[in-house]
């Protein structure tokens, strides 16, 4: 349990989408003018996100993998490099189906989104949280955690920006700053405060051989622990 708790902080503040990773950028600007749109898409998103990721999880594990239709008798399939066509084609009749909700259920919200709903199928955040989920070898349980969390993080970053966004409307922003200018800068200081949360987010847990994290400190003499991948700590 302490595994997917740690695994849920982390998808939302360590690895935060939007500010970590900086995925989804064009949505994130474009509909964070208002609190209301912006909660509506986070919505949006974290129902997709959380079930997006475990689906192409199954998809993944049970026809993609290398090995995976061996209880079909084809024991040396390896179906991956059409992993991506299958990932967006989940992500794709998702959206579609949340789309349908909307425009019945939600009309107004639906029309406030406008052409970003449909974008959600191209937003590289969602697409994202499923290369990583294949990427990190996740399983089933730990798939359902990093997609909640991960489009909750997304989520928050941007009802954060829109919420920021309008108390500036009664600043006295400089003229050349004013509209997107001053929105690059507030989210790269958005971007270095999550960083803070980096610097207390690593524990045993996050180490262990194999274990599905992006950072590869070398917190003994050994170096990096096998299984992890090595990458650049924005946090350093």
């Amino acid at each position: 349990m302490e595994h997917y708790l740690s695994l849920l902080i982390r998808s939302i503040f360590i690895e935060n989408m939007a500010l970590a990773f900086f995925l989804g950028m064009c949505t994130f600007l474009a509909v964070s003018k208002k609190v209301d749109t912006a909660i509506g898409l986070g919505v949006a998103v974290i129902v997709v996100q959380t079930i997006t990721v475990p689906a192409n999880n199954l998809i993944y594990q049970f026809l993609l993998k290398e090995g995976a239709l061996e209880w079909l008798g084809m024991a040396d399939s390896n179906l991956t490099f059409i992993g991506l066509i299958c990932y967006i084609g989940v992500i794709a009749a998702m959206v579609q189906i949340l789309e349908m909700v909307l425009d019945r259920f939600f009309p107004s919200l639906y029309n406030s989104l406008g052409i970003f709903l449909p974008l959600i199928t191209v937003n590289c955040a969602i697409l994202g949280g499923s290369l990583f989920m294949v990427e990190r070898d996740y399983n089933f349980a730990e798939s359902v955690t990093f997609g909640f969390g991960s489009g909750a993080g997304w989520a928050l970053a941007l009802v954060a920006l829109a919420g920021i966004r309008e108390k500036m409307k009664y600043a006295d922003v400089p003229a050349g700053l004013r509209g997107l200018g001053i929105t690059f800068m507030i989210t790269g200081l958005m971007a270095m405060a999550f960083m803070a949360f980096s610097f207390n987010g690593q524990d045993d847990d996050y180490y262990k051989p194999g274990c599905p994290h992006i950072y590869g400190h070398s917190h003994d003499a050994g170096g990096p622990h096998p299984g992890c991948q090595v990458l650049a700590d924005p946090a350093r």
